[in-house]
């Protein structure tokens, strides 16, 4: 009876130490202590450093003079394919390949515009087959009409011609026998001013007079969706509160630095909507990313498409903002964070139910953080 009774006391103690330890524990989640301490943990332990090789492709794209080349172009589809073969590479880490896939794309470049000024030089009759083979370009006004569509067509290349010629464009930079001693210097060059932007103090997000050539600053704004709702009549979509606020955010940021808007995430469509009731309008639209991994990697993507973006100033939530930088920097993209607050504000110090809000969204991070550093990626597609 004595053994019993002494069994059941220490279990009384065992079960009260822990319910007081939950308690604690609940009103600590309560508190604006605990969600500042998890962010604190965020930003020391989550690593941010960039993936070197994919920076280096960044950067080969962000110097060059060809982003304002005619979506359906030879020169265009040239230019898709070699980004491709350039993102396999930094994807593989493979850095000793860039200078023979830059080589061969010189080559290639050549050679389209040798042929380009070759048909110039055709009588009009000889023309007839030229324009029928170019009739796509008739396309893009319609396409510029609807600019998320554009962003899609630009990304995807969905034009069966296009995917031939990529085909025969991406073989040619894959196999082509070159010599790469020409190309070593420059690129050389330009891993060396990666070096020194990578060792530089990150740029304040209130610099202006940006250059887009120069990979030391930042070369646009990529916002990141936080989800939609319904609107008040329970009928249209419209953007949540988090979405709202890195709007906000990004309006107050646009008239500082006026560096072109890049939106990311399904919510893309419907955040343009939002800017441009405000005033403002997005350069680029990615709309098919459906987490955080994709909207680093369909962003980088495309904006490397567009000419390359090795730094850029990043909006999303202050907890949301470590991993979403980590997974940016395996892209190749070093990012200036700009925090967008929170629907709720945390009070100074006393339990209410609005800490919870964020202690909710620093435990989310917390495991997701750990997951991808720990195991890896899963739920992320390779490509739109």
């Amino acid at each position: 009876m004595t053994n019993k009774q002494h069994w059941m006391v220490s279990f009384v103690r065992v079960a009260a130490v822990l319910f007081g330890l939950m308690a604690c524990l609940t009103v600590l989640v309560y508190t604006p202590f605990y969600s500042k301490f998890i962010l604190f943990l965020l930003n020391r332990f989550v690593p941010v450093e960039v993936n070197t090789v994919a920076a280096r492709s960044q950067q080969m794209a962000a110097l060059s003079e060809h982003d304002d080349l005619e979506p359906g172009s030879d020169l265009w589809v040239a230019r898709q394919a070699y980004l491709k073969v350039m993102q396999d590479a930094a994807r593989r880490q493979d850095a000793a390949s860039l200078n023979l896939i830059q080589a061969r794309y010189d080559l290639l470049e050549s050679e389209i515009k040798r042929n380009q000024e070759h048909e110039n030089s055709l009588q009009p009759d000889q023309q007839i087959e030229k324009v029928l083979r170019h009739r796509k370009h008739e396309l893009r006004e319609e396409l510029q009409a609807d600019d998320t569509r554009l962003a899609s067509e630009i990304a995807n290349l969905d034009m069966p011609d296009n995917l031939q010629l990529m085909d025969k464009y991406i073989h040619f930079l894959k196999t082509y026998p070159v010599d790469t001693s020409a190309s070593e210097v420059v690129n050389q060059q330009m891993y060396s001013e990666l070096q020194q932007v990578s060792s530089s103090p990150q740029t304040s997000a209130d610099s202006a007079d940006i250059k887009r050539n120069d990979a030391s600053q930042p070369s646009a704004i990529v916002v990141l969706g936080g989800g939609l709702t319904l609107d008040k009549n329970r009928k249209d979509i419209v953007v949540n509160n988090y979405t709202k606020l890195r709007l906000e955010t990004t309006l107050a940021l646009e008239k500082r630095n006026h560096l072109p808007i890049v939106l990311s995430g399904v919510e893309a469509p419907y955040m343009q909507t939002w800017l441009k009731a405000h005033g403002l309008s997005a350069k680029l639209l990615e709309n098919r990313s459906m987490n955080t991994c994709e909207n680093s990697r369909f962003s980088s993507l495309l904006l490397q498409k567009k000419g390359g973006a090795p730094k850029v100033m990043l909006i999303t939530d202050q907890y949301h903002m470590p991993r979403t930088r980590r997974l940016f920097a395996m892209n190749g993209i070093t990012t200036i964070p700009v925090n967008a607050p929170m629907p709720t504000r945390l009070t100074s110090w006393k339990p209410s139910v609005q800490n919870y809000d964020h202690s909710r969204r620093a435990n989310y991070e917390l495991l997701a953080s750990i997951r991808d550093v720990v195991f890896g990626v899963s739920d992320c597609r390779e490509v739109p």
